[in-house]
């Protein structure tokens, strides 16, 4: 099946990262690094009631990352299938991250947890529900050995 999904971006992340070096690699270890999503105008009415939440989930566009489907992931120096990691270079790179809202201004959300470059294609914004987002899990692949090297406000249930 080849069919081609077209996606507009609905936003851009305003971020101090312009380039991967020194960038955060998940947004639990970014807790302070800030940044801005300009969501373009003709989305803004999309915001209404943002503002309550604490949490935000981000799809974006990697735009700057490359197609590979093995890689070497940062927490380990075997290679692994791209599917089975949080690596950038995916065949669509779709990124995710979970961000704290921090403030509304208008149609700029200012946000923690900022683990994206500057210029980002934002695809979707959709609110965080611990309720319906939190999984507690013990089956977290080969991540588990790569935990036990990270420092511990890194390893937590949210980089598996």
């Amino acid at each position: 099946m080849n069919d081609i999904i077209t996606m507009r971006p609905i936003g851009t992340i305003r971020s101090p990262f312009h380039s991967t070096q020194g960038m955060p690699i998940q947004t639990v270890a970014a807790a302070d690094a800030e940044g801005e999503l300009e969501v373009f105008e003709a989305f803004a009415a999309g915001l209404r009631d943002i503002e309550g939440f604490a949490y935000l989930i981000l799809l974006t566009h990697l735009h700057q990352a490359t197609e590979k489907l093995e890689v070497v992931p940062f927490m380990d120096t075997e290679s692994h299938g791209v599917f089975a990691t949080r690596a950038p270079a995916r065949p669509n790179r779709i990124g995710l991250s979970i961000v704290q809202l921090v403030q509304v201004q208008g149609h700029v959300l200012r946000f923690r947890g900022n683990d994206m470059l500057d210029g980002t294609p934002v695809l979707d914004i959709k609110p965080y529900v611990p309720q319906l987002d939190v999984r507690s899990t013990e089956r977290i692949g080969w991540f588990s050995q790569g935990l036990q090297h990270l420092p511990s406000t890194v390893s937590d249930d949210r980089m598996g």
